[in-house]
């Protein structure tokens, strides 16, 4: 195994005898290794390394201008995950030599005179070691390229999943399922413009097209009325927060959660009168203020089967009023600011986006 690995494998000698250097030579030819190298000036080692890419290092310990302590310091600096053994030859027998050689980083140890055979086993020994670990590193890489596949589709799918779950709420008065997307759309834009990290704004965009998912449990005489609810029937709609809550709670998903939380709080208003918590200001999460902006200015601007759309100018004079009463007066303001900084065709580009996710 690994046998032409090994035979071609790149072998750098460092020591500055150069008889030393042509015995070990000899002794790598004889064995069949057909790649060896050997300098005996240390200090050109960092450029052999980049030229050469050595599989191992044969390396002597006492040698002028850089000995081989300060060689294997400079190994463990440059060392990436990749395995480069190293086994240093040295005529030094004394104890504390090898120990600090081996503390140092060197894999192995020989004194000089090197025997031809020892040298044999411990090469070939250290250069399959090296073999097998870039392999595992190898299916390691495989595997985890499998991971974040695999991954990525469970995402996906959960993103899927989640997408249709919303829709599903949004077809009872919305039959075109749209309003969903673009809530999502624009409240991950109006989290990006608060200054939320990226991470929470792509979690806010994915959790917000489930903010009404619990109109599923109301009934269609209530959801699609066309003229104003009576007491009681407002009081059923109000449910949907709760019933969405419900649906959505457990989960050890944090776009799960946020969903959950969004679900429940979306109607709460800045100044404590929303529902269904009657919560006011900042106790309000963040994502359910956000939201309860550009769901309400979605829900304006677009056609129900109960109503018509409102020009923009009308649904921006209704968040304008309600700055500081149902809204966080921040996030209004600025709301109304990035709409009337909207580029020319951005909502018909968005338009666009929402005709091919429903297509």
């Amino acid at each position: 195994m690994w046998s032409d690995e090994i035979s071609t494998a790149r072998i750098l000698i460092v020591d500055d005898e150069p008889a030393n250097v042509r015995l070990l030579e000899r002794v790598l030819d004889r064995l069949g290794y057909m790649n060896v190298q050997g300098i005996t000036d240390a200090r050109e080692l960092p450029e052999t390394l980049e030229l050469f890419d050595p599989d191992l290092i044969l390396l002597d310990l006492h040698m002028p201008h850089v000995d081989g302590y300060q060689i294997l310091a400079q190994l463990r600096a440059r060392k990436s995950q990749e395995y480069l053994p190293v086994l240093v030859l040295t005529a030094d027998v004394n104890p504390e030599t090898r120990l600090r050689a081996l503390r140092e980083g060197a894999n192995d140890f020989l004194t000089k005179p090197v025997e031809p055979t020892e040298v044999g086993l411990r090469v070939r020994h250290l250069l399959t070691t090296r073999f097998m670990t870039l392999e595992l590193q190898d299916q390691t890489e495989v595997l985890e390229h499998k991971i974040r596949a695999r991954t990525w589709e469970l995402e996906e799918a959960q993103i899927e999943i989640m997408d249709r779950l919303a829709r599903a709420a949004e077809y009872r008065d919305d039959d075109t399922g749209e309003h969903t997307f673009r809530v999502g759309h624009n409240a991950a834009e109006l989290a990006a413009a608060a200054g939320i990290v990226t991470t929470d704004v792509e979690l806010i965009r994915s959790a917000a097209p489930l903010h009404d998912v619990g109109k599923i449990g109301i009934p269609d005489a209530i959801l699609l009325k066309p003229g104003p609810l009576t007491d009681e029937e407002f009081a059923i709609m109000k449910t949907h927060t709760v019933t969405g809550a419900k649906m959505l709670s457990g989960s050890r998903f944090r776009v799960l959660q946020l969903a959950e939380q969004i679900a429940m709080s979306h109607h709460e208003a800045w100044n404590g009168t929303g529902y269904p918590h009657g919560i006011a200001g900042e106790a309000i999460p963040l994502p359910c203020r956000i939201v309860s902006i550009v769901d309400t200015f979605d829900a304006l601007t677009h056609a129900r089967p109960y109503k018509k759309a409102w020009p923009i100018e009308k649904a921006l004079d209704v968040i304008r009023e309600g700055s500081g009463v149902k809204y966080d007066p921040a996030l209004a303001d600025l709301f109304v600011e990035m709409r009337l900084k909207r580029p020319t065709g951005a909502d018909e580009k968005l338009q666009r986006a929402v005709k091919r996710r429903s297509a």
